[in-house]
C-alpha cells in the first residue's frame, strides 16, 4: 500500500480518521490553525482535542462557479460536530437543494485526492450523508 499523508495538518489518518483541533485550556474555544493566543479570550494555553466525526449541516451553498479545473457544482458547508464548527465540502450527495438541507446528519469521510511521482497519496476529507 502506498504511503498516505493528510492534505491538512488537522486531519488524523489511521483506523479511525478524525479531525483534531487546538483547544484553549482557559475557555474551550477550538481552532484548526496554529495559534499563539486564543482569539476568544487571549489565553496562550492549548491542548489537542479530537473532533466528533458526526454532525449536522448548519449552513451550505451550492458552488456553481470556481477556478479553472475545479469541477462544479459542489456543496460547501458548515457542519456542527458536537459544538465545533467545521468548514468542508459535502461529498457523495447530489449538489442540489433536493438532496442537501439544513440539519442534515453527516459523517466524516476521507478520500485520495492525488499522488506524487513516488506514489505517496494525499488524503482529503469531507462530510457525507449519514445513514
Amino acid at each position: 500500500m502506498a504511503e498516505q499523508i493528510p492534505l491538512v495538518d488537522y486531519l488524523v489518518l489511521g483506523d479511525e480518521p478524525h479531525l483534531s483541533a487546538h483547544e484553549c485550556t482557559t475557555c474551550g474555544a477550538r481552532f484548526f490553525d496554529r495559534r499563539n493566543a486564543c482569539a476568544a479570550c487571549g489565553a496562550t494555553g492549548f491542548t489537542t482535542a479530537a473532533i466528533a466525526t458526526r454532525g449536522e449541516v448548519t449552513a451550505f451553498t451550492i458552488v456553481a462557479f470556481a477556478a479553472p479545473g475545479i469541477p462544479v457544482p459542489f456543496v460547501a458547508a458548515v457542519v456542527d460536530c458536537d459544538g465545533t464548527s467545521v468548514r468542508a465540502n459535502l461529498v457523495n450527495v447530489d449538489p442540489d437543494p433536493d438532496h442537501v438541507r439544513l440539519g442534515m446528519p453527516v459523517r466524516l469521510t476521507t478520500f485520495p485526492i492525488g499522488a506524487d511521482a513516488t506514489g505517496t497519496e494525499a488524503i482529503g476529507f469531507g462530510f457525507e450523508p449519514a445513514a
